[in-house]
């Protein structure tokens, strides 16, 4: 969100296609666990280590493990150490919580500590023996997957409805994003806004794990009155949390393969203890205070980070590891659901990917398929939780006008597809039914379309139908939980990459497409299917409810 269009356009506009054969991720499993040595300490590699830990659960004020071993790793004393890792550590490296018997079933548990300095809330647990008098690793991590066990300030969810947009502050006071009927908002909040520390004035204290962290008071209070009065309107709030690296504050926010970087967000810093605990504060802060039962507003929805697969942009790091970018983009989103959830059990929590599916438009990326995958792969190997996926289904190239005839080129029908945009958001469905990528209830997960949007720059009928052609594909969809239109008023910058997305146009008019959105979802709909079919040339109905997909030659050119 609020990227630097005109540079992606320019990118995604390059006549000449790219292929990319799909990449397939595999993963090894070995016979015997193969041992190394590092800091006189011996590690066993992930594959084939003969202890697995089933499950890592809150119950009451401990956490219990329940372990498992189909041959039971020999040892110096017959024990199981059960360690507590920060997400930084790796290796029997942090904290013994607890020491049992070895066996091929067993149960350890050990203290929570919330809300202490010992807190075991957000650490990674693993399990080693003593073998030659050293510690040897014999189990992968494993997080606790239950923190809203322990939440104290949940709200109902006020779910009312997919229909979302960017909101323009400016209009919200006077009542015209109220008109427009939209269910849902999307804003953006940077840690370097609200981050802060004892020295400047007025400053918000909050006591975590025995440290005390300050919050940014004007700023907080601004988030206040902005949340309570989307709240009033009956509007469900999302947040995207993103690290601009811009305040003296929060520099140590900056992940440290992060720093020195020119770009609009930064991988947060999981890789030291300051970074580690000030997240953590971060993320049980804003977790009680938008529960709904703080007096300062409520949000639903957290979104961590913008689009994380585009490295160079979004969640820059110096590395073009995909595993090194991923584990770090794991190990803060563990930490910010585990804390968020603590204090609401009903929020959700995000990632969130572009549409460059197969096909790089930017080298300095990744597919949004391959970070998916790995994502999803490390959520699987070390506990499965209730993450949601946001997706950004724009057209390709960004400043295609039509919705309903992409390029044939980009938007294909198989998963092999260098883009998914909305023709083709079935493929990204169907991909998410698949029995990996399920929740630990075995659903498939929340689907936030939480930015997609359509210029007005090539006409302002192809706009309309754009808009009506995204909104009642995705209503289609019972996976689909928002559909966020991107923008509410046009931006002078975009526009200068033909990226004239608002309903609104620079001086304040409404363009037709607002009507058609405000129209959808309503009582009114039907005017604005007829519109919309009307610029199409066929019924949008039928085109959506046979999945009816045109698709057009070259590679974006505007006919």
């Amino acid at each position: 969100m609020m990227r630097d269009r005109r540079k992606k356009s320019k990118e995604i506009s390059k006549r000449a296609a790219l292929t990319i054969v799909m990449a397939v991720l595999t993963v090894a499993v070995a016979v015997c666990a193969a041992v190394f040595k590092k800091d006189n300490v011996l590690y066993a590699k992930a594959a084939g280590r003969p202890v697995e830990i089933k499950s890592c659960t809150i119950s009451g004020a401990d956490v219990v493990c329940q372990l498992s071993a189909g041959s039971v790793p020999s040892s110096d004393d017959g024990k199981y150490y059960v360690y507590a890792d920060e997400v930084y550590q790796d290796g029997p490296t942090g904290k013994v919580v607890a020491t049992v018997d070895a066996g091929s079933s067993v149960t350890a548990s050990f203290p929570l500590g919330y809300n202490t300095a010992d807190s075991n809330l957000s650490r990674k647990f693993l399990i080693a023996v003593k073998r030659g008098g050293q510690m040897v690793q014999v189990s992968d991590e494993h997080y606790i997957t239950n923190p809203e066990a322990i939440a104290s300030h949940t709200s109902p969810r006020r779910d009312a409805g997919i229909k979302g947009i960017l909101p323009d502050l400016t209009k919200a006071s006077k009542e015209e994003l109220q008109e427009l009927g939209v269910k849902q908002v999307v804003y953006n909040m940077y840690v370097d806004d609200i981050c802060v520390d004892a020295s400047v004035p007025g400053a918000i204290p909050f006591e975590y794990n025995g440290q005390t962290w300050y919050f940014n008071n004007g700023m907080v209070t601004k988030f206040d009155s902005m949340i309570k009065s989307f709240n009033a309107y009956g509007m469900q709030v999302t947040m995207v949390l993103l690290n601009g690296g811009r305040s003296q504050y929060t520099q140590h926010l900056v992940h440290p393969s992060a720093q020195g970087g020119d770009c609009p967000g930064y991988a947060l810093n999981v890789a030291d203890s300051t970074g580690t605990n000030h997240l953590k504060a971060i993320g049980a802060f804003l977790g009680q205070r938008y529960s709904g039962q703080a007096g300062c507003g409520q949000v639903d929805n957290w979104i961590i980070g913008n689009e994380v697969n585009a490295r160079t942009s979004w969640w820059y790091t110096n590395s073009t590891s995909l595993d090194y970018n991923v584990n770090i983009y794991v190990k803060a989103f563990r930490i910010m659901y585990n804390e968020m959830k603590s204090q609401n059990a009903n929020v959700r929590l995000y990632n969130s990917i572009d549409q460059e599916w197969n096909r790089k438009s930017n080298p300095g990326s990744f597919l949004a398929k391959d970070y998916l995958d790995q994502f999803n792969y490390y959520i699987n190997r070390e506990g499965n939780i209730d993450w949601g996926l946001s997706y950004h289904p724009y057209n390709s190239p960004l400043y295609d006008p039509y919705a309903w005839n992409g390029p044939a080129v980009w938007v294909q029908s198989g998963i092999s597809t260098p883009y998914i945009t909305m023709q083709n958001i079935d493929i990204l469905i169907n991909y998410m039914h698949q029995p990996q990528f399920l929740s630990p209830s075995g659903q498939v997960r929340s689907i936030s379309l939480a930015e997609i949007g359509y210029t007005s720059s090539f006409g302002d009928d192809k706009q309309e139908a754009s808009i009506a052609y995204g909104y009642l594909k995705a209503a289609s969809l019972p996976d689909v939980d928002a559909f966020m239109l991107f923008r509410q008023t046009d931006d002078a910058h975009e526009m200068e990459s033909h990226l004239a997305l608002g309903l609104y146009d620079l001086n304040g008019n409404r363009k037709p497409a607002y009507n058609i959105y405000k129209n959808l979802g309503t009582a009114n709909e039907a005017e604005a299917k007829a519109r919309a079919s009307e610029i199409i040339g066929m019924d949008i109905d039928q085109m959506i409810s046979q999945n009816i997909v045109w698709t057009r030659g070259g590679t974006g050119v505007v006919q």
